[in-house]
């Protein structure tokens, strides 16, 4: 059985940093493209970041540059989002997803194109 597990989230202050990762089990996906998407209380799971298999590339959602940064290794089998000077707004589950085939800009915001989903982390910014 596959598994994305997220870990990392928490209660932060308004302007705070946090550091999600995401250790898929069971198998490696170090050949898979990985994203983060989020969910608000009402509100649909939407896009975060998403990075290519080898790191190269990297997507992000308009709200979230310069002030997040997505990253992996692969020797690890690990994925990272850096939040930094985070926003009341950014409060939401963020969710790690998995993709076998290569994405590109367009279609990395798409939840249909990731073929794995964790459970979430809780990520809390009180102001």
């Amino acid at each position: 059985q596959v598994q994305l597990v997220e870990s990392g989230g928490g209660l932060v202050q308004v302007g705070g940093s946090l550091k999600l990762s995401c250790a898929p089990s069971g198998r490696t996906f170090s050949r898979y493209a990985m994203a983060w998407f989020c969910q608000a209380p009402g509100k649909e799971r939407e896009f975060v970041a998403a990075i290519s298999w080898s790191g190269i590339s990297t997507y992000y959602a308009e709200s979230v540059k310069g002030r997040f940064t997505i990253s992996r290794d692969n020797a690890k089998n690990t994925v990272y989002l850096q939040m930094n000077s985070l926003k009341p707004e950014d409060t939401a589950v963020y969710y790690c997803a998995a993709a076998r085939t290569t994405l590109s800009s367009s279609t990395s915001i798409v939840r249909s194109a990731y073929d794995y989903w964790g459970q979430g982390t809780q990520v809390t910014v009180s102001s």
